[in-house]
This record gives structure tokens, C-alpha cells and sequence, in this order.
């Protein structure tokens, strides 16, 4: 039997920090008040400073004491801003639903759920409603670990003027959701594209011959398998707590390190955080060693290049564009002076946006 006497003394004293707790909550939010006003009377507009709230959270994780593990501290502490951010002005994402997509889970990482997020239909239309005013702020989906680039995401950066203002991993877990009984009993199988072709090897081993047909999103997928018997849906746990359906099978995504990483779009630009990325656009004519050229410039003054992709440019057959990622922000010197040297041997040299590395990043 447990000690009455000490149990008593220690919820004594868990309420007693609750109450702490509470009180400094409460002082931070209204230092937040006074944060905003003080932005107000110097006419400034932009309230969200996404360097500020990664230099928070890389703190917040550098010194976490345990024994709550940082991914709980950090998830704790981004609700706190996101509640503190919405008292000086609530923030507007859209991102590319429906709801109960990963899109959704990532929005809710990165902003919190104090943040008012919009679905939209396409990639197109986050794009729109950013470009238009009616969001602050879009999340949408630019390469996954198993499946590689979204290209849709990197032609509209071909006309788009938006930025990039932010990245946000996302751990991919596939779940197998289904009001059936058991496995047996499954004669259908719905899920996005890319959520088939990453349990392709899942689906063959545990539900062979079963017909699995592609949707537009996994929240759709999970909303016909609960309305159509012998149906699953391949959705995260999002969607399944959307429609009410049970997990069958959990994880049952092929590579177990499966992650997404989303772009958040926005019109300003952000500042250094000391741990960034630059994301860029190059062009360069079709001649011999036109890639080398561009590389060298990076090689020469140590930056380290993440990713790069081509696309069709659009401008004629056979011309291509390549987006390509680098450490560092555009202020910094060595970046500067590699910015100088590419547009020297580039037609087209555009800087999509300079923003904070992700926190799943490796440094």
C-alpha cells in the first residue's frame, strides 16, 4: 500500500508548481501584450519572427534539465508561443488539406494550435490565398524521404514572388485504418499516391490481391473507408480520430525513417538565426560543364549544398531550372560573396527564401 502521508505531500507540492506555473504562464503572456504594443506604436506589421521562435526552441532543448524528453519540452513550449503570439495577433495558415492530412500535422508542429489553419484543395491555392493577403502563412509539402520532390511545390516557385520563411520535418507513421474486424475482411484499400508507394511492400506481404486505389488525400481515403464495408484507409492517426476509425495496423510505412519535410510560404523576409538554410533558383544555358559552374562557386567558399533538383524551365524544350539548397543565410559572408559569383555565370539567379533549419536537422 502506498505511503498516504508522503503521497499527500507530493500533490501538495505538484499543486503548489501548478500554481507557479500559472503565474509565470500568465507574465509571459503579458509581456507578449506589451511586445505587441510596443511593435504597434512603431508601425511594425510583422508579429511572427520565425528566427526568434527557432532560437527559442534550440534553447529550450539545449538546456532541458529532463527528465521530460526534449521532444516534449519543445512541443510544450511551441503551444506556449503559438497562445502567447495569438494574444498579439492571431496568425492565418493555410495549408493543403483536407483536415487530418499530414499537411494539418505539420502546420500544428511548426504554428501550434492556437494558429486559425485554412485546407485547401491544391498546392495552387495555399499559394493564392498567401499571395492574396487572406493567409499569413502556407505549409505545403516539398520532398519526402521515400519518394522524393514534390514537383508541383517547386514550379510554382518558378512565378510565385512568395518566400520561404520556414521548414518543418514531419515524421511520416502510415496507419492501416479500418472498421473491419481483422485483415481477412478488407476487400479495398484507399490512400493518397504516395502514402500506396510507401507501404507498397506492407500491402503485398499482409493484404495481397486486395485492390488499393489512390485519392486525392489521405483524409479522404479514411472518410470512404468509414462508410463503405470491407474498406481501409493507409492515413495517419489524425484521420483516423477524424472519422472515428480504428488503427488495424500501425506503422506500416516500408522504410521506418519516412519524412516529410514541408516549406512554410510567406511574403517577408526572415532574419539569421545562426543555424539557416538558403533555398535558390538557378538557371544556366545548356552548354558543357553548365552544372559545374555552378557548383564550384559553393566548393570554393566551403558551403555545403543539402539538395538540389531540376525542373523543365518552361521557356523551351530542353531547358531546366535547378532549385538548390545551402547552408547558411543569405547575410552571411560566404554566402554573399557566392550569390556575386553565381550571377556571373547564371541567366537567372533568384533566392527563394533564407530561413531556420529544421529541428530534426543534423547540424
Amino acid at each position: 500500500m502506498p505511503d498516504d502521508g508522503k503521497l499527500a505531500a507530493i500533490r501538495l507540492r505538484i499543486d503548489a508548481l501548478d500554481t507557479e506555473l500559472l503565474r509565470l504562464l500568465s507574465e509571459r503572456a503579458a509581456c507578449a501584450q506589451q511586445v505587441a504594443e510596443v511593435k504597434r506604436a512603431a508601425g511594425e506589421s510583422a508579429f511572427y519572427r520565425p528566427e526568434r521562435e527557432a532560437q527559442v526552441l534550440r534553447q529550450v532543448a539545449a538546456t532541458n534539465p529532463g527528465p521530460l524528453p526534449e521532444e516534449a519540452v519543445t512541443r510544450i513550449f511551441r503551444e506556449i508561443m503559438s497562445a502567447c503570439l495569438a494574444l498579439e495577433r492571431p496568425l492565418t495558415v493555410a495549408y493543403l488539406g483536407p483536415p487530418g492530412t499530414f499537411s494539418q500535422d505539420a502546420t500544428q508542429k511548426h504554428f501550434g494550435q492556437a494558429a486559425s489553419s485554412l485546407p485547401q484543395a491544391t498546392i495552387d491555392q495555399v499559394f493564392r490565398e498567401v499571395d492574396a493577403g487572406a493567409a499569413d502563412y502556407g505549409v505545403v509539402p516539398i520532398e519526402n524521404s521515400t519518394e522524393g520532390a514534390v514537383t508541383h511545390t517547386l514550379d510554382m516557385f518558378l512565378s510565385s514572388p512568395l518566400k520561404v520563411c520556414g521548414e518543418v520535418e514531419l515524421a511520416v507513421h502510415q496507419q492501416l485504418l479500418s472498421r473491419a474486424a481483422d485483415l481477412s475482411e478488407i476487400n479495398k484499400v484507399y490512400s493518397h499516391a504516395q502514402s500506396l508507394a510507401q507501404c507498397r511492400r506492407w500491402l503485398v506481404g499482409h493484404l495481397p490481391g486486395v485492390a488499393a486505389e489512390a485519392v486525392s488525400s489521405n483524409a479522404e481515403a479514411a472518410r470512404r473507408a468509414a462508410s463503405e464495408d470491407g474498406a481501409a484507409a493507409i492515413a495517419g492517426q489524425s484521420a483516423g480520430r477524424l472519422y472515428d476509425l480504428p488503427c488495424l495496423a500501425a506503422n506500416i510505412e516500408d522504410e521506418p525513417g519516412n519524412t516529410t519535410r514541408f516549406l512554410i510560404i510567406g511574403s517577408q523576409d526572415t532574419q539569421p538565426s545562426g543555424r539557416d538554410k538558403t533555398s535558390l533558383l538557378l538557371s544556366t544555358g545548356n552548354r558543357p560543364g553548365a552544372l559545374a559552374s555552378l557548383l564550384e562557386p559553393l566548393r570554393r567558399h566551403g558551403i555545403s549544398m543539402t539538395r538540389i533538383e531540376s525542373r523543365p524551365a518552361r521557356t523551351g524544350r530542353w531547358q531546366y531550372v535547378f532549385f538548390i539548397d545551402i547552408e547558411g543565410h543569405v547575410r552571411d559572408a560566404p554566402v554573399q560573396q557566392v550569390l556575386e559569383e553565381l550571377r556571373e555565370v547564371t541567366a537567372l539567379c533568384k533566392v527563394l527564401g533564407a530561413y531556420p533549419r529544421a529541428a530534426g536537422d543534423a547540424p
